[in-house]
C-alpha cells in the first residue's frame, strides 16, 4: 500500500472539527501520525480486515501490536497538549 494513496495521516485519524484546529497548530505531531499510519497499515486490522485507520486506531490490543499502541497514546497525547495550549 502506498502511503501517497492515503491522504494526510493527520486527517485519517482527525474529525472535521479537529482538522479546523490543525490548521493553526504547528506540524510538530505529523511525524507521530505518520509513524502511526505506517504501523497501523502493517496490521491484521487493516490488511485483513479492511478496516479503516480510524477504527483500527481505536482498537486495543492483542488487535493492534503494543507499538501501534504506543504510538497511538503518544500522538494523541501530542495532539491534545496541542489543542490545550491553542484553547488557554
Amino acid at each position: 500500500m502506498e502511503f501517497s494513496t492515503l491522504g494526510s495521516p493527520t486527517a485519517l485519524l482527525l474529525g472535521v472539527e479537529e482538522r479546523k484546529l490543525r490548521k493553526s497548530m504547528s506540524k510538530s505531531c505529523k511525524g507521530l501520525a505518520m509513524e502511526l499510519v505506517k504501523c497501523l497499515s502493517e496490521t491484521p486490522c487493516i490488511q485483513e480486515e479492511k478496516r479503516s485507520y480510524r477504527e483500527c486506531a481505536g482498537e486495543k490490543s492483542p488487535s493492534i501490536s503494543s507499538e501501534c499502541v504506543g504510538l497511538r497514546e503518544t500522538y494523541f497525547n501530542c495532539k491534545r497538549g496541542q489543542a490545550c495550549y491553542i484553547l488557554s
